[in-house]
């Protein structure tokens, strides 16, 4: 076969500026002769990879294939972020008593820290939709990285509370829930949710003990040096193991709305989402709702040591029962039951349950009976606080899910800042009992609210 010539360029300027049709023409000439030359062997053909051929199969394997390994480590981040922050945070109450901080002081160091997680969440989460997820985990668990560090090095109060300043964008789960949410479709995210709360569940099982035997051999310092270089450690797997973005939609932006979706400290931008139908409806009902279940929260270890005379080891017991409780029901109720009834009456199933628990603990006398009515009452909060999680994310679009699940963090932070001074002063007046007969008040108004709007 007689090989063609090469084109040449004319010295003259206006052959040189051909028109379009001409490059066109050219363009398809010399795509011509390239596959004339692979007919005769003269030139291999192109590879075509299958995975990302037209037809998507393989594009859609591939990528099923990516989001398991993205969704494995981003569990094993979670379960490894609460397992350090509970070691350090079990050994809190016993550093604190050692650097002579007394009862009041211990709980302006909890509101400080409830504070600035309230002001860090849906800056956070704005963060991890304008720059990714695999920034949002890295800046999450270097703000760990640094509230450990400065806690291992604790030698007064005041370095105590620097400590908790810095814990203001320590988000791990919040990252985590980004990352499910952007690899999960709508069916199944709730059930995505709570299997990431399996996975926090453990290492809230393991870590206080831990921190405790690390604590009782070495020192409370050394406990928070052991979480700080899991910390840092974590930092550096998802710097080498995880992808830049996890969204899988990005919608197009004109360019003027790219600038401005560029501030991640855009307070309008942000609050912008409390007008999205539903938005505001499911944010009331988690914090009126919240509100009672932090209270137990904070004050559940005053009372088992006042009203049931409890020693550590029951105590153990008791916490240990809750979290078994929980885990189940974030590992197969939660999905099981979400596919039934769907997340509107999941919700309703959810303040109906803790509702009547809250009632039931009006009437508790002993500790059996106390562990009866913990049942239902972890039943209730469980699947509530997963569906509400799960409806937050349906209010946005995609590229807004990370800031809306920092509001719904912040509605969390907001809660414990102020529950146990509510709690305190509602038990200081009216005795224990006021929790159940609060709780049964707050989701009864939730629930006939509900009813009456047909929600």
């Amino acid at each position: 076969m007689k090989l063609r010539s090469g084109h040449r360029w004319s010295g003259d300027s206006s052959s040189m500026a051909t028109s379009d049709e001409a490059r066109v023409a050219s363009s398809i000439e010399g795509e011509n002769y390239a596959n004339e030359l692979r007919v005769n062997g003269m030139m291999p053909k192109p590879k075509i990879n299958p995975i990302s051929s037209g037809d998507g199969d393989g594009d859609k394997q591939q990528r099923q294939l990516s989001d398991r390994s993205i969704l494995m480590i981003t569990h094993f981040n979670v379960f490894l972020y609460a397992l350090f922050f509970w070691i350090q945070n079990g050994i809190m109450p016993f550093l604190t008593k050692k650097l002579g901080v007394n009862t009041v002081m211990y709980g302006y160091l909890q509101t400080t820290f409830a504070t600035v997680q309230l002001l860090g969440g849906p800056v956070f989460g704005r963060f991890g939709d304008i720059y990714g997820s695999k920034y949002a985990l890295m800046l999450a668990f270097s703000s760990a990285t640094m509230t450990y560090g400065i806690l291992a090095l604790a030698n007064s109060v005041e370095v105590l509370f620097l400590s908790r300043i810095f814990s203001v964008f320590l988000h791990v789960m919040q990252g985590g829930l980004m990352i499910v949410t952007d690899l999960s479709d709508s069916s199944n995210r709730a059930d995505s949710i709570a299997k990431l709360g399996v996975s926090y569940g453990l290492g809230f099982t393991v870590g206080p003990s831990i921190g405790g035997l690390i604590a009782s051999h070495y020192s409370e310092q050394t406990a928070a040096f052991i979480s700080f270089l899991g910390s840092l450690g974590s930092i550096v797997m998802i710097f080498f193991t995880f992808p830049t973005k996890t969204k899988q939609h990005d919608a197009p932006l004109s360019e003027a709305e790219a600038i401005s979706n560029r501030s991640v400290f855009s307070m309008f931008e942000i609050l912008s989402l409390l007008k999205k139908p539903g938005a505001p409806l499911l944010l009331m009902i988690k914090l009126i709702t919240g509100l009672p279940a932090g209270i137990f929260q904070s004050m559940f270890a005053v009372v088992a040591m006042e009203k049931f005379q409890l020693t550590p080891a029951t105590n153990g017991y008791i916490m240990s029962y809750v979290g078994i409780v929980g885990l189940i029901m974030q590992g197969f109720g939660v999905g099981f039951l979400n596919k039934r009834f769907g997340e509107q009456t999941m919700i309703k199933i959810g303040i109906f349950i803790t509702m009547c628990a809250y009632l039931m603990l009006c009437y508790v006398e002993n500790i059996w009976q106390l562990a009866i009515v913990l049942f239902p009452l972890v039943v209730g909060m469980t699947i509530k606080t997963v569906i509400i999680s799960s409806s937050l994310t349906k209010t946005v679009s995609d590229a807004d899910t990370g800031t809306m699940l920092g509001m719904n963090m912040a509605v969390n932070s907001l809660i414990r800042s102020f529950s146990p001074t509510v709690g305190g002063i509602l038990i200081s007046y009216y005795g224990w009992i006021v929790m159940g007969y609060f709780g049964f008040i707050c989701c009864a108004l939730t629930a006939v609210y509900l009813w009456l709007h047909r929600r």
